[in-house]
């Protein structure tokens, strides 16, 4: 079963599995919340763990930076281990002023300003969402634990240092926040007829100027990430 980014082998992947860029915090993921969790993929140090939250099977891996390195490991894990949910836990900046540092996006819709999607070849522009069903739970989940969280698109961007200085642009469309994954994600979840749902958590916010640091962002987070297991 193994790919050329992934060596596990058949059934080392839960159905769901949950997704930050971050290595270390995929790490942290697995050895704070799963049970009995094994490395199950570490090619190029993009580890994978697979256990049990709360008796159920869930698997946790790392993305990496950017639609090129999420779309090659989620189109591997969608068709070649069986894997049914893909739920991406990452951070954001914001350019919504309704937001604040800390808050949970969860990622209705995906814009972009990449090319990713001409691969499919559609006399259009197809524009990518999450599943309904991850979604509704999340929103649930969300309103039970009283999380501050909004709902809406987001900007799935490649460029972290846009010379051009055009992201805020966005916001006058409604965008909440900007990344670099969750488009292509949904792109490939749709391709495959899989699901997935980008739970994020604004890391800095591009209006205000306020931000985090980066042994922050590996090491807290929790909600998002007990909001995802939670739907897992």
């Amino acid at each position: 079963m193994a790919t050329p980014h992934i060596a596990a082998e058949k059934g080392d992947f839960a159905p769901t599995v949950l997704m930050p860029g971050d290595p270390l915090r995929a790490q942290v993921i697995a050895e704070r919340y799963l049970k009995d969790a094994r490395l199950v993929n570490n090619v190029r140090g993009v580890q994978g763990y697979t256990g049990t939250y709360r008796g159920k099977a869930v698997s946790v891996m790392a993305s990496g930076m950017g639609m090129p390195s999420i779309g090659i490991y989620s189109y591997e894990l969608f068709n070649f281990f069986g894997v049914q949910s893909i739920i991406r836990v990452g951070s954001a900046g914001a350019i919504s002023p309704g937001l604040r540092v800390r808050d949970i996006v969860l990622a209705m819709g995906a814009c972009t300003d990449s090319r990713y999607g001409a691969q499919f070849s559609l006399p259009g522009t197809f524009a990518p969402i999450a599943d309904w069903g991850l979604l509704e739970k999340a929103v649930r989940a969300a309103e039970a634990r009283k999380t501050s969280f909004r709902v809406g698109n987001v900007l799935s961007s490649d460029l972290f240092y846009d010379d051009s200085g055009s992201t805020l642009a966005w916001g006058k469309m409604g965008v909440l926040a900007v990344e670099m994954e969750t488009a292509a994600l949904y792109m490939n979840a749709a391709r495959a007829g899989k699901e997935a749902l980008s739970v994020l958590t604004v890391s800095d916010h591009l209006v205000t100027g306020e931000s985090t640091t980066a042994e922050e962002r590996q090491n807290g987070f929790t909600e998002m990430m007990e909001l995802a297991l939670e739907i897992a």
